[in-house]
C-alpha cells in the first residue's frame, strides 16, 4: 500500500501544519511516512505546499508527482494540482476560496465551504481542519483518532488552547463530507 497527498495554498492558511499531522498520524498508524514542505520566502500570503507519502514499505522519495489526493485551498493550487492527480484519485477543495474546479471526470471532487464552516463555528483559522475532517470522511488510510492523537503532539504549546476548536472542526469536515457522499457520490468537473 502506498499513498501519496499534496496539500497546497497560500502561506499562512495551515497547509503545512495540515500535512504535518497527517504525517504523524501516519506513524501512530504504523505506517512509513515522509512530510516536505515548500513555500515561497513570504511567511503570509506566499504559495505554500506540501507532499506526504504514506507506505507500508519505506517510502524510497518524498517527492510527489502524481498525488492520490490533493487538498487545494485556492485558484493557483487548483490549476498547478488538480490536473497531477492520478486518475480515480480525489481532489478535495476549499469550494469558498475557488472559482469552479477541476475539469476532468476521471476524479472524485469535493467542494467544501471550509472558511464559511470555520466562520460559522467562531474559529475562521480553523478551515484548514476543516479540511482535515473531509480528507478523513473519504481516506480511510489514517482513523481520526490517530489523527486526533497527532494533533495533540504536533500543536505547539502556544496553541493549545485552540485544540477544541481545531477537533469541532475536524467532525465538522467530516459530517459535511460524509452527508454530501450520502446525498450522492462526488463529481468530477467542478462540483457535486
Amino acid at each position: 500500500m502506498k499513498r501519496e497527498y499534496t496539500f497546497a495554498g497560500f502561506g499562512g492558511q495551515g497547509i503545512l501544519f495540515m500535512g504535518q499531522v497527517l504525517a504523524h498520524a501516519a506513524m501512530f498508524a504504523g505506517f512509513e511516512t515522509s512530510w516536505m514542505p515548500s513555500y515561497g520566502p513570504e511567511m503570509r500570503g506566499g504559495t505554500a505546499n506540501c507532499s506526504v507519502v504514506i507506505s507500508d514499505r519505506k517510502v524510497r522519495s518524498p517527492l510527489v508527482y502524481r498525488p492520490d489526493l490533493a487538498v487545494v485551498f485556492n485558484n493557483p493550487s487548483l490549476q498547478k494540482f488538480g490536473p497531477r492527480v492520478k486518475p480515480g484519485g480525489t481532489v478535495l477543495m476549499v469550494a469558498d476560496l475557488i472559482d469552479g474546479g477541476p475539469d476532468r471526470d476521471d476524479v472524485a471532487v469535493y467542494p467544501v465551504p471550509a472558511r464559511g464552516i470555520a466562520e460559522r463555528l467562531g474559529h475562521p483559522a480553523a478551515v484548514n481542519m476543516v479540511m482535515a475532517g473531509a480528507l478523513l470522511a473519504v481516506d480511510p488510510t489514517v482513523t481520526p483518532e490517530q489523527f486526533e492523537a497527532a494533533l495533540r503532539t504536533v500543536t505547539p504549546a502556544h496553541r493549545l488552547a485552540t485544540l477544541g476548536a481545531n477537533l469541532q472542526a475536524i467532525r465538522e469536515g467530516m459530517g459535511f463530507v460524509t452527508a454530501r457522499r450520502q446525498d450522492r457520490p462526488a463529481t468530477g468537473g467542478g462540483g457535486e
